[in-house]
């Protein structure tokens, strides 16, 4: 069993004084020339505002989470002790687990539902890793992490690194920082390689997952390095226009909620809307990141086989 303590302790609580306090230099560098990137009014306070709608969800779903891992824990394979090797396993396992969740919030518009409000800020800065979901754990996302509970690390041990996951990924929503030491590039995620990420420039879509070691993408081949010459634009394939945190929260959702009432009563269409991804349609005639990668090599021919598009 873990200490008592750790199950007292929530990292991303006592790391909220250095997100305020980040934000308010970042926003003070780049409004006096200091440092790059772009600030809005507007966007960053809706942003704030999708970050504390998150904490007040995950206050009140928090103990079902837990809930649902001591459920597991009794059936686990193993008890792995708490020691700081353990601890060090079970970061790295975790953020294993966060690219493959990532990925699939990416590739399956059920779970793109929720996770595209992250995405939906034009600007990158740190307010914008600030802009969360509000219905996140009911998507069912969360279940992808339940593995660690079978193979014996105890869910407060979980909670524990996935709270030092999500302070590892606050740091590198921002333009100021243009490029770390090549080794530190080399293996860890860095705001060059989350730019990358957030840009909706066809050759960047759908790439860059990881969340702590960037050497996940490179293993499994949805690694795409940020080039000088295409900057990154921020932002969704279909902006929403929008500053309304509850316009920001559930765009998505009455998108696939629309889309599925023009079906008409096609259970097998809505069931294919959800799983596949998004921009799929049923017509065959898809909007997907395969397609407008496709479309961008077919009108600049010179750019074909380059990092993250396709061969002409």
């Amino acid at each position: 069993m873990p200490p008592e303590w750790l199950s007292k302790i929530d990292p991303t609580t006592l790391a909220a004084p250095l997100f305020i306090l980040s934000v308010i230099w970042e926003w003070w560098a780049v409004k006096t020339g200091r440092a790059k990137g772009r600030y809005e009014t507007k966007d960053a306070f809706a942003s704030m505002a999708m970050g504390t709608g998150n904490v007040v969800v995950g206050t009140l779903t928090g103990f079902a989470t837990l809930w649902m891992m001591m459920l597991i824990w009794p059936y686990r394979l193993a008890t792995i002790p708490f020691t700081w090797w353990s601890a060090l396993i079970a970061f790295v396992l975790y953020d294993f687990t966060y690219y493959w969740k990532h990925r699939f919030a990416h590739r399956i518009r059920w779970f793109w539902m929720e996770h595209v409000t992250h995405h939906s800020s034009t600007h990158y800065n740190f307010t914008t890793a600030l802009r969360q979901p509000w219905f996140g754990p009911f998507t069912g996302l969360i279940l992808i992490g339940t593995p660690m509970v079978f193979i014996g690390f105890h869910p407060y041990v979980i909670l524990f690194v996935v709270g030092l996951n999500l302070i590892y990924q606050y740091w590198i929503h921002t333009e100021a920082i243009d490029r770390m030491p090549r080794w530190f590039e080399t293996v860890f995620n860095t705001p060059s390689h989350h730019r990358v990420h957030h840009a909706t420039n066809p050759r960047y879509l759908d790439s860059n997952y990881a969340g702590v070691f960037i050497t996940w993408d490179k293993i499994f081949g949805s690694f795409v390095p940020e080039l000088d010459e295409d900057k990154p634009v921020y932002g969704i394939v279909k902006p929403i226009g929008s500053y309304n945190p509850f316009v920001i929260a559930f765009h998505e959702l009455g998108g696939l909620l629309r889309d599925c009432a023009r079906d008409g009563l096609r259970p097998d269409r809505w069931i294919r809307r959800a799983i596949n991804a998004p921009g799929w349609n049923p017509d065959g005639m898809h909007n997907r990141s395969v397609e407008l990668k496709a479309a961008y090599v077919a009108a600049h021919p010179e750019h074909a086989g380059t990092p993250g598009l396709p061969k002409a």
